[in-house]
């Protein structure tokens, strides 16, 4: 009953307030034009021959924890392609130099009942995966309506979407029966999703656990290597807003100790690099922009890498990471990706989207989580100052990271039931 009504709400609503928000979005440069028809279910590509496996989700991070899965499945089955839908154009840019052969991406189209149609006849996939946290009536009542089997993968339920979601359970029992299978990152999340509906759930671990490391063209790295010479390096990564003033305050002290110390700084949104510039600036320091093209001099104090797509060049480069999202109540950023390519990872103390994760890490002294912006310049200077302490945390970080790959093995498992791929 309420998919139905929500069908019919949509389709009054769109011409009115649907279109106009999002002609608007393509004014502002957060709709792809080129490629606009995809979001509306329309596709200049043909589906390609044999099994065709969906995977779909919102966000970047959850476009890059699929990486190892797609990887895998097309390993495992020659004649397989493999769609990803995202909905930000960020995310299609990545998923564009992430994909391997066999892959491709689309953008998800708006949740219209008539767009939704036009995909799943155009596309006819075997089966759905489902990554996103957020759940569209009109595409999921049309995935069941042609009876592809639908699993959500490494479906999260909060504390506050579970007291939400008990108080319409009628509502969210009839999205959830759209799913043929729910795997929740959690044993928490799986007894959730049960509790709230599913017809089948269950937990194999988080896939945000598994994955390869980030990809970084060694052009760009020796480049950027040349430039910096001996120097020592750190990265301040994933920053939001106030984060790196917080540190910038403390990089006078950090070259009082090590005078030759460059910090690089990946914020999370990119587009806040002239603005870090300009504070970091007022502060007395010599920084560089990237996006601008600016070169790391002798008396660069501090680097912003401004880029999208880079991420895996910084790791790369820089032994210590400070992982952001964490110095303010954001709940962190993905701190595993830096430890699979032997990086120490220092955290603040507002972790709480990677609750089950840090505390793993940090049972095996993998992580260094600390309560403010000065402890995470003291250990910065502890690092720096003792080679073999920090080469023995780089070892610790890295076999964490590698221990919980593990998990992939068996969410695959559980995928081929259902795709016979």
């Amino acid at each position: 009953m309420f998919i139905s009504l929500y069908r019919g709400l949509i389709q009054s609503l769109y011409p009115i307030a649907i279109k106009p928000y999002i002609a608007h979005r393509k004014k502002i440069g957060k709709e792809d034009k080129e490629r606009f028809n995809e979001r509306i279910g329309e596709s200049q590509l043909t589906r390609p021959d044999g099994k065709l496996v969906w995977f779909h989700g919102a966000s970047v991070g959850e476009s890059i924890s699929m990486l190892p899965l797609i990887e895998r499945l097309l390993q495992s089955n020659k004649e397989l392609h493999i769609m990803v839908t995202t909905g930000t154009v960020t995310s299609a840019e990545i998923m564009k130099k992430r994909l391997p052969p066999r892959a491709f991406h689309q953008y998800f189209p708006i949740d219209n009942p008539k767009f939704s149609k036009k995909f799943i006849e155009h596309w006819h996939p075997d089966a759905i995966l489902w990554f996103e946290s957020d759940f569209w009536p009109s595409m999921l009542s049309e995935i069941k309506r042609h009876n592809i089997p639908l699993l959500l993968v490494n479906g999260r339920i909060s504390n506050r979407s579970f007291a939400r979601w008990q108080k319409f359970p009628f509502i969210i029992k009839e999205i959830l029966d759209c799913f043929t299978y729910c795997l929740g990152q959690s044993e928490e999340d799986a007894r959730r999703l049960q509790i709230l509906g599913a017809k089948a759930s269950g937990c194999l671990g988080n896939i945000k656990y598994a994955g390869l490391p980030l990809p970084y063209k060694e052009e760009s790295l020796q480049t950027i290597k040349e430039s910096i010479g001996a120097r020592p390096v750190w990265l301040i990564s994933s920053t939001h807003n106030d984060e790196e003033l917080q540190l910038g305050r403390h990089i006078a002290q950090l070259k009082a100790q090590i005078p030759n110390i460059l910090t690089l700084i990946a914020p999370r949104h990119p587009h806040r690099g002239q603005e870090i510039q300009q504070a970091l600036t007022e502060m007395g320091l010599n920084v560089s922009l990237r996006s601008k093209q600016e070169a790391i001099s002798p008396q660069t104090d501090v680097y912003i890498a401004d880029t999208i797509g880079e991420m895996g060049l910084w790791y790369h480069l820089c032994p210590i990471v400070f992982i952001g999202g964490s110095l303010i109540p954001h709940g962190g950023q993905n701190f595993m990706e830096p430890s699979r390519m032997k990086d120490i990872v220092i955290a603040g103390p507002h972790m709480h989207n990677f609750t089950d994760a840090i505390n793993r890490a940090l049972k095996a002294d993998a992580i260094i989580q600390v309560k403010d912006s000065q402890g995470v310049i003291d250990s910065v200077l502890k690092l720096l100052s003792n080679k073999s302490y920090l080469d023995k945390k780089r070892q610790q970080a890295y076999e964490w990271a590698q221990s919980e790959n593990k998990v992939l093995e068996g969410i695959i498992e559980k995928i081929q039931e259902y795709i016979k791929a």
